[in-house]
């Protein structure tokens, strides 16, 4: 146990997650888990946050999505779309509910939550697919949404930030959309980690090696770390990162991810796209959770300034 390297703010949130170490190593497992949190976590109070439920045509049938725009905001707004985490294998528009309120009432904008498909049910690349479906929903409803064109960005949480820094590939690629800004919170980019050796820190709490395995297995269809893997599932994995948009890599010290993340930016950097890291000391993954610890607030704090800064929000 590396309880001595995690900030005595979280040391209570360990013993919270402590839980998921007797829950089977399995995508319906984690689901009922990430439900029930989302199912007594208390209510996100934001009066000037304004939430809608809609439907659009997806790739394979209707994808649901959670719209939340905020009251007052200027006639062409920041938009944001925002995918929630779970390891490719769980999580929903309702689990990162809170967060996406959050976001837009600081950013005084609208975020798009996209209800994608899930692995092993869906595998790559259904997820992506539903999410960029999504994304162009976004872009082509500017109008109705008051959303300004030039100041659309993707914010992705874990396997979010994955399928977010995928999407922004296959955007660049498609050339139909062009993106402002990605957001990339401790972001699943690459199921090469699944095989690597690393400090036995990284990973200690929450997502673990051994979930890790389940959820990139499961998201693949078949065995992580193999040679003929598509950037557009594992993001590490694209050989050419330009043209795309300024970015923000948010980790924490003792994520497993925390090498992949670093790796990930510092080869943005090499190629020219502005980057700012921020790393969490002391923090591991879903540490945001104890949303009323300073340490949250600072991070998400740097968050939300970052994001103001490069969409240009007053």
């Amino acid at each position: 146990m590396a309880l001595h390297l995690v900030d005595p703010q979280l040391h209570s949130l360990v013993e919270e997650f402590e839980a998921l170490k007797s829950v089977p190593i399995e995508p319906d497992a984690l689901r009922k888990v990430i439900e029930a949190q989302a199912s007594t976590a208390p209510p996100m109070l934001r009066p000037n946050v304004i939430e809608q439920k809609l439907c659009m045509p997806g790739p394979s049938g209707p994808v649901e999505l959670l719209v939340f725009s905020a009251k007052g905001a200027p006639s062409l707004a920041p938009g944001i779309l925002f995918i929630h985490g779970g390891g490719y294998i769980a999580g929903s528009p309702e689990s990162s509910k809170a967060q996406a309120i959050e976001i837009a009432a600081e950013l005084k904008g609208v975020v798009v939550c996209a209800r994608y498909r899930l692995a092993p049910e869906c595998p790559a690349p259904g997820p992506l697919e539903d999410c960029y479906a999504a994304l162009k929903w976004l872009w082509e409803s500017s109008d109705v949404l008051g959303i300004d064109q030039n100041r659309v960005g993707v914010w992705g949480v874990s396997a979010g930030g994955g399928l977010a820094a995928a999407l922004c590939l296959l955007a660049r690629d498609r050339g139909e959309i062009p993106l402002a800004a990605q957001l990339l919170n401790y972001p699943m980019l690459d199921d090469r980690t699944v095989e690597r050796r690393l400090p036995d820190h990284f990973g200690a709490f929450v997502w673990t090696r051994a979930w890790n395995k389940c959820g990139w297995e499961a998201y693949l269809g078949h065995e992580a770390g193999l040679d003929d893997v598509s950037h557009y599932a594992s993001p590490a994995r694209a050989e050419d990162l330009s043209s795309l948009p300024p970015t923000m890599m948010a980790t924490a010290s003792l994520d497993l991810f925390l090498d992949e993340n670093m790796t990930y930016a510092h080869r943005l950097l090499k190629t020219g796209i502005p980057t700012e890291v921020h790393v969490a000391q002391g923090a591991f993954h879903a540490f945001e959770t104890a949303a009323e610890t300073d340490i949250v607030k600072q991070s998400m704090r740097k968050r939300y300034d970052w994001m103001r800064r490069v969409l240009k929000i007053v």
